[in-house]
C-alpha cells in the first residue's frame, strides 16, 4: 500500500515538474515553440501516460510492449487557433518572452492534470489493495528528465510514498489510518547495510532519514542498460558520502566523549591517561601537591594576586607574607579584583578564589620622576638630566602589573611593554614625552622596611647591617664549557656596565646599607660534557683562564668581589641534591626532550676498577684543592675537589664520536649538543643548591636588576607564541619545594630537563603558578618579530632574525651609531641572542680592547690575529673573521707597525655601518677603559 501511495506522489512531483518544464520550452524562450511540436506533444504524452491506471493487465508484467505500439496521445494538446494575446509578442521583467496564447494553453494544461491526479490517489489506494501483480508502465521517453529518485517498485505494482511529502497532503479516508501510521513511521528512519568482508552477509544499520541520503531510491526508470549502471555508480555515491558522515559523527562524538571522562576524571581527581597525548608526568599525589603550595605560600614565594587552580584545593586561612591588603595594591590589578573580568591569561588575578590571609606590609607604588627638581638622575655639565637614576634600593615589581601590560595571550605588544616598563623606571630620562594619566602604568613599589637613603649619609653613619637576604641571594649564574670566547666575555661586560656593583666609589670603601651588590658566579666545564675528571682541573682551569685574553681581565682585583670562577663538577653537583644523591647514577645523564644520548651512566654502571680509579682521582683532588690560597678556598669550597676534564689520551666511553668530544659551537655543524643538554641540567642544579638566577651564556643585561631582586617569586619567561618555558633566564629558591618537586619529577622521567619538558611538568602538577612564566618581552624582546609575529607593530630596534644583532641589515645599520646602547630594547632587563656562537661581536676588532690595564691580555689577542693562528683565537669564526691565508695576511699588515695602532685607529679599514653587536662590545670596553660612564652616568674608580 505505501508502494502505491509512494506512486501516486512520484506522479505528481515528475507532473509538475514536466508541466514547468513545457511551460519554459514553450513560452519563455528566445523563439517560442509551436505546443504542437513534436518535442512538447512527447513530454506531455509521456507524462499523461504515467498518470493513466489501467486495470491489470492478463499479460506478465515483465512482457515488453511490442516495438510498434507508442504511447497513448494526450486529449486535446492542440493549441486552438486564436488571435494573439495581450502578451503575444512581448518579453517580461527579466526579458523573457510570453506569450499569452501560450500562457493560456498552459494553464489549461495543468488544471486538467490536477483534476485527473486526485481522481488518481483515490484509484490507487482502492484498487491497490486488492491487485496482486503491477501493471505494465509506458517506457520512459529517451532523453534526459530531472528527477528525484524516490521510487520503489513492490510486487503489487505499487510505490512507496516520497519522504519529501508532508503527511497533510496524504488522502485520508477512514479506511487508510493503517497505511498513514506505516507511513510515518517509515519517515523517521531508514536502514544501511553495510557489507560484510569477504562473505555475502551484511549488517542492517538503522540510519536516520537526514543521513541515509534516500539509499532506498533508485535514480531513473528505464529499460536502457546505462540506467543501471547509473543506479549502481549513484548509489554508491550515495552510500559512500553517508560512510563519511558517519565517520566524521564518530571521530566528534569519541572527542566530546574524551573531553567528558577528561573533566569528569579533573573534578574527582582520578588520573586517567587520553589516547593522543603525552603521558602523564606527575607523580605526586594531590595532598602532596597542596603542601607544595602551601609551602611556597607561607615561605611568602606567591606574592600575587593570580589565582590557584581549584584541583590544589587550599585549606583556608594561610598566611602569606608576601601579599598585602588590596587596598594597597596597584590600580589596574585593584580594578581586575573588583571586577572579575574574564580574561584569556593563563594567569587570571581573582581575589574571591584565593583563601589566604594577606599577612604582607602594604605597598606604596611610585613613577621615578626623573627631572632635576627632583634631583634624580645623573645630571651633565649644563645641568639636563642626562643619565637615569639607580632603583631604589629595595624596591620590586608587581608582576601582576607586567602581566596585565605584557601578557601576549591576551594581545599585549612588546612595544607597549617596553614603554609601560622604563617609563616606570625612569629610563627616558629627560627625554620623556608627555603622556595621558599613567596610574594604570605604575608597576614598581617600595616596602615600610625600605628606604631611600642618600649614599653618602649611610657613609658618614657607618652603618654595617648586611642588607643581602641569605634565604634570597642575588647571584647571576653562568655555565660555560670550553675555552673562553668574547660571548662570555660580553655577557660579563654588560653585568658590569648595569649592575649596582658599587664600582664607583674608591676600593675597600663598604657599600651603604640599604645597598646588596650582586655577585655573578661563572661555572667552568674546561673539556667536554662527557670528559673523564681530572685530579688537576682546577688549578688548570685557574692557569687557563690567566692564559686566556677573553677572560683575564675578569681576575682583576677590582672584581674579585663581584665576578667569581667555579669549577663545575657534575658528580658534586648531583650528590647535593638530596633527591638524586642515591638514584642518579642509574640513568642517562644527557636527555634532552625524550632524546637520550649515549652517555656514560656513572659509577654503578662501570667496573670495579673504574670505580676505585675513580674514587682515588678525587681524593688527590680534594688534596690539590686544600693546597690553594684560603681565598680560592673559601671561593671555590663547593667547586669540590674533582672537576671535569679531558684525559690526555682523549679517549671516552664514546670513543671516536665527535658529539662526545666536542667542546664549544664553532660552527652551525658543529654545535656541542652534549653541553647543552649538561647546561639544562645545571641551571635547575645551581638555583636550587645555592639560590640565584641563572642566565644562558648568550644573554647580555640591559638594565639594573634591583626590582626583580626584590620580587620574591620564582619565574622562566615564555617560549615566543607557546604557553611554554624557556629557562635561558630562570630564578629558583634555594632549597625550595618547588626545586625539590622538579627534581623528583625529573628522576622519574629519565633526568630530563629540557624547558619543553619542564613545562609538562608543572602543567600536570598545577604547579605553573609557583614558576611564573613571564611575557618575553621582559628578556627576550626581540623574538616574536623573528617568528613573524607583531610586526605591524616592531619594538626598537626590529630584528626578523636574530642574526640581525651581528649582521644588522644595511637599511637598518644607521640605527646603532645614532641611537647607542641606550636605545636598544629600552626598557627590557636583558637581551637574548640565541647561540650563535660562531659570528663574532666585532668582526674587525675581534679581541678585548680593554685599555692599558688589560695591555697583556690584549698583545696576546693580536699577536695570535697577526699570525692567523685560529687554534690561538676563541673558537667563533664569523664571516668576516680573520682565517689563515690571504685574509690572515690582510690583519696581519693592519697590525704590522710596532702596536699595531697606527694603522689599526684608521677608520677607512673598516665598514662605515657597525652592526649592534660591534656598538655593544665597543660601549662596554669603553666604559671599563675609562672613556664614559656606565648607563647611569657612573664612572669605575680604580684606585691608586
Amino acid at each position: 500500500m505505501q508502494c502505491a501511495v509512494r506512486s501516486g506522489f512520484e506522479r505528481a512531483r515528475l507532473t509538475a515538474v514536466a508541466i514547468n518544464l513545457a511551460g519554459w520550452l514553450g513560452c519563455c524562450c528566445p523563439r517560442p515553440l509551436d505546443p504542437a511540436s513534436p518535442l512538447l506533444v512527447r513530454l506531455a504524452s509521456w507524462t499523461l501516460s504515467r498518470l493513466s491506471l489501467r486495470p491489470p493487465s492478463s499479460s506478465p508484467p515483465s512482457s515488453p510492449r511490442p516495438a510498434s505500439s507508442s504511447p497513448p496521445s494526450p486529449p486535446s494538446l492542440t493549441r486552438p487557433a486564436t488571435a494573439p494575446g495581450p502578451g503575444d509578442g512581448k518579453t517580461d521583467k527579466r526579458g523573457r518572452c510570453c506569450c499569452g496564447s501560450e500562457v493560456q494553453f498552459h494553464l489549461t494544461l495543468i488544471s486538467s492534470t490536477r483534476t485527473r491526479l486526485r481522481a488518481s490517489f483515490w484509484k490507487v489506494l482502492v484498487s491497490t489493495e486488492a491487485s496482486s501483480s503491477r501493471s505494465p508502465r509506458p517506457p520512459m521517453p529517451s532523453f534526459a528528465f530531472p528527477s528525484r529518485p524516490t521510487h520503489r517498485a513492490t510486487s503489487s505494482g505499487s510505490s512507496s510514498p516520497s519522504p519529501f511529502m508532508k503527511p497533510k497532503l496524504l488522502p485520508l479516508d477512514p479506511g487508510s489510518a493503517v497505511l498513514e501510521k506505516q507511513y510515518l513511521q517509515s519517515r523517521s528512519s531508514s536502514v544501511l547495510l553495510l557489507p560484510i568482508p569477504f562473505t555475502n552477509r551484511a549488517i542492517p544499520i538503522p540510519v536516520p532519514r537526514a543521513l541515509a541520503g534516500r539509499l532506498d531510491s533508485p535514480i531513473h526508470l528505464s529499460t536502457a542498460g546505462g540506467g543501471r549502471a547509473r543506479r549502481g555508480e549513484r548509489g554508491f555515491k550515495q552510500r559512500l558520502r553517508t560512510v563519511l558522515i558517519m565517520a566524521v559523527a564518530a571521530v566528534l562524538a569519541t572527542f566530546v566523549l574524551l573531553g567528558f571522562v577528561k573533566g569528569f576524571a579533573r573534578r574527582r581527581h582520578i588520573e586517567v591517561h587520553l589516547p593522543f597525548q603525552d603521558p602523564n608526568t606527575n607523580i605526586l599525589t594531590q595532598k602532596e601537591i597542596r603542601k607544595m603550595w602551601e609551602w611556597e605560600i607561607e615561605a611568602g614565594h606567591y606574592p600575587s594576586y593570580r589565582k590557584v587552580p581549584d584541583s590544589v584545593h587550599l585549606l583556608p586561612n594561610i598566611p602569606n607574607n608576601g601579599l598585602p591588603p588590596i587596598d594597597s595594591l596597584s590600580p589596574i590589578v585593584r580594578s581586575r579584583l573588583s571586577s572579575n573580568q574574564v580574561s584569556n591569561s593563563p594567569y587570571p588575578t581573582n581575589a574571591s578564589a584565593y583563601p589566604v590571609l594577606h599577612n604582607g606590609p602594604e605597598r606604596a607604588y611610585f613613577h621615578v620622576d626623573v627631572s632635576p627638581e627632583h634631583d634624580v638622575g645623573a645630571l651633565d655639565r649644563s645641568g639636563s638630566v642626562r643619565y637615569p637614576p639607580r632603583p631604589v634600593p629595595g624596591s620590586a615589581i608587581d608582576m601582576d602589573v607586567v602581566m596585565e601590560h605584557c601578557d601576549f595571550s591576551t594581545g599585549q605588544y612588546v612595544r607597549d611593554c617596553l614603554e609601560v616598563l622604563r617609563t616606570g623606571a625612569g629610563l627616558d630620562a629627560g627625554n620623556r614625552v608627555r603622556r595621558g594619566s599613567t596610574e594604570s602604568w605604575k608597576h614598581l613599589y617600595t616596602l615600610p622596611s625600605a628606604t631611600a637613603r642618600s649614599l653618602e649619609s649611610d657613609l658618614e653613619k657607618g652603618v654595617t647591617i648586611e642588607p643581602c637576604d641569605p634565604d634570597h641571594p642575588r647571584l647571576f649564574h653562568m655555565f660555560w664549557a670550553g675555552p673562553f670566547t668574547d660571548k662570555p666575555y660580553l655577557a660579563l661586560l654588560s653585568f658590569l656596565y648595569t649592575q649596582n656593583l658599587y664600582l664607583h666609589h674608591a676600593p675597600g670603601v663598604p657599600p651603604p646599607s640599604n645597598v646588596c651588590r650582586p655577585q655573578f658566579w661563572v661555572w667552568i666545564n674546561p673539556g667536554p660534557a662527557a670528559s673523564i675528571p681530572n685530579p688537576s682541573a682546577v688549578r688548570d682551569m685557574y692557569d687557563s683562564l690567566a692564559a686566556n685574553p677573553w677572560s683575564s681581565p675578569f681576575l682583576h682585583e677590582r672584581f674579585a668581589d663581584v665576578i667569581k670562577f667555579r669549577m663545575w663538577n657534575t658528580t658534586e653537583q648531583l650528590d647535593g641534591v638530596p633527591e638524586l644523591a642515591d638514584h642518579w647514577r642509574d640513568h642517562e645523564l644527557f636527555n634532552s626532550g625524550g632524546v637520550k644520548y649515549g652517555s656514560p651512566k656513572g659509577a654503578k654502571a662501570k667496573k670495579e676498577e673504574e670505580e676505585a680509579k675513580r674514587k682515588e682521582e678525587e681524593e688527590a683532588a680534594a688534596a690539590a684543592a686544600a693546597a690553594l690560597s684560603e681565598e680560592q678556598a673559601e671561593d671555590g669550597g663547593e667547586d669540590g675537589a674533582a672537576a671535569e676534564k679531558p684525559s690526555p689520551t682523549g679517549k671516552h666511553d664514546a670513543e671516536g664520536d665527535p658529539l662526545f668530544n666536542r667542546v664549544g659551537s664553532t660552527s652551525e655543524s658543529g654545535y656541542d649538543r652534549l653541553t647543552v643538554v649538561l647546561s639544562d641540567m645545571a641551571r635547575f642544579l645551581l638555583c636550587h643548591r645555592f639560590g640565584g638566577t641563572y642566565l644562558d651564556a648568550d644573554t647580555l643585561l640591559l638594565r639594573d636588576w634591583e626590582e626583580l631582586w626584590g620580587w620574591k617569586g620564582a619565574f622562566a619567561y615564555r617560549w615566543s607564541r607557546l604557553e611554554k618555558y624557556n629557562t635561558a633566564v630562570l630564578r629558583m629558591h634555594k632549597k625550595s619545594a618547588l626545586g625539590s618537586f622538579l627534581f623528583r619529577t625529573a628522576l622519574n622521567n629519565g633526568l630530563d630537563f629540557h624547558p619543553m619538558t619542564v613545562s609538562r611538568y608543572t602543567k600536570d602538577a598545577n604547579a605553573e603558578g609557583l614558576l611564573l612564566r613571564l611575557p618575553d618581552a621582559l628578556f627576550d624582546p626581540a623574538w616574536l618579530n623573528t617568528e613573524y609575529y607583531q610586526r605591524d607593530r616592531p619594538p626598537f630596534p626590529y630584528f626578523k632574525e636574530f642574526k640581525d644583532l651581528f649582521q644588522t641589515p644595511k637599511s637598518e645599520a644607521a640605527s646603532p651609531l645614532a641611537v647607542g646602547v641606550e636605545g636598544f630594547f629600552k626598557g627590557a632587563f636583558s637581551y637574548h641572542f640565541h647561540n650563535y656562537w660562531w659570528l663574532p661581536f666585532d668582526p674587525y676588532r675581534n679581541f678585548p680592547d680593554l685599555g692599558p690595564r688589560f695591555a697583556a691580555g690584549e698583545r696576546l689577542a693580536r699577536d695570535a690575529l697577526r699570525a692567523g693562528d685560529v687554534n690561538a683565537k676563541p673558537a667563533n669564526p664569523g664571516p668576516k673573521a680573520p682565517q689563515t691565508g690571504a685574509d690572515a695576511d690582510d690583519l696581519a699588515r693592519a697590525f704590522a707597525a710596532g702596536e699595531g695602532v697606527e694603522e689599526e685607529e684608521k677608520a677607512d679599514a673598516e665598514e662605515r655601518d657597525l652592526s649592534w653587536a660591534t656598538v655593544l662590545k665597543r660601549t662596554f670596553e669603553a666604559y671599563v677603559r675609562g672613556e664614559r660612564p656606565n648607563m647611569y652616568g657612573e664612572f669605575i674608580e680604580w684606585g691608586s
